[in-house]
């Protein structure tokens, strides 16, 4: 009889390495912060958030700023101030649920700026210094399945994850000859603060569960451990790719 296949110890599997996590104060960001420091790298965390950053910085021993991604110059500094990064997580989102007829041009401007133009101006900051230094790397934006389909009042938000998701394609054939691979994790409805906001109401929720074959939302833990996946060397052939974390959503 053959002996179970031995769990692989990843305790040290990012020892070492600076990963620079945006929206690291809650949700997906934190929850990836806390899997990255397990797994041994040294967490970079940026939040609007003083108040989060400061906890997750007792909780794992972490580096922080605390920076609104909508302001672009700040967002830059911040950039720029975090170097060396071995590894990001473009993380942050913000979601502003208008019907489309009545989105305004602010709340279309400002999910925009924090959902696209942030993960841009970190990334040339972190992709700057990997090529400097030849040193190579791996950054992960967070999707969404909206990217690929419409959802009611999530014009503004739709449109910014097809922009993300069209940047990390481009940002991984620019990118992929300095060794930088680029991906995106597209997940459904993730059980954070943000998405119980938007999927409160339980006619609306049920009818996405209904959409979902496995018939429940994604755990933030469950994309932390996706984008540990593809920043770590078992992906090191893996560039350019939106991988859906949506219990088959898509295969609908």
């Amino acid at each position: 009889m053959s002996s179970p296949t031995a769990v692989p110890d990843r305790s040290e599997q990012f020892a070492g390495k600076r990963v620079l996590i945006t929206g690291a104060g809650k949700g997906i960001g934190r929850a990836t912060a806390r899997l990255m420091a397990a797994r041994g790298a040294r967490v970079i965390a940026l939040s609007r958030s003083p108040d989060d950053l400061r906890s997750l910085e007792q909780e794992i021993g972490c580096e922080a700023y605390a920076v609104d991604l909508a302001d672009a110059a700040a967002a830059r500094a911040t950039a720029l101030a975090a170097q060396p990064i071995d590894l990001l997580v473009n993380n942050a989102g913000i979601a502003r649920l208008q019907p489309f007829l009545d989105t305004d041009v602010e709340a279309f401007d400002e999910t925009m700026a924090v959902n696209v133009r942030a993960a841009m101006i970190v990334g040339q900051a972190c992709a700057h210094s990997m090529i400097e230094r030849g040193t190579g790397g791996a950054i992960v934006n967070v999707s969404s399945i909206s990217a690929h389909v419409g959802f009611a009042l999530h014009g503004a938000y739709c449109a910014s994850k097809a922009g993300l998701d069209a940047l990390t394609r481009v940002m991984a054939v620019e990118l992929g000859p300095h060794g930088i691979r680029v991906n995106s994790v597209n997940p459904t409805v993730t059980l954070t603060p943000m998405a119980e906001k938007a999927w409160s109401d339980p006619e609306k929720s049920s009818q996405m569960l209904a959409r979902i074959p496995m018939n429940r939302f994604v755990q933030p833990e469950e994309v932390a451990q996706t984008i540990a996946y593809l920043l770590g060397d078992e992906a090191r052939m893996i560039s350019g790719v939106s991988l859906a974390v949506d219990g088959g959503f898509l295969a609908r």
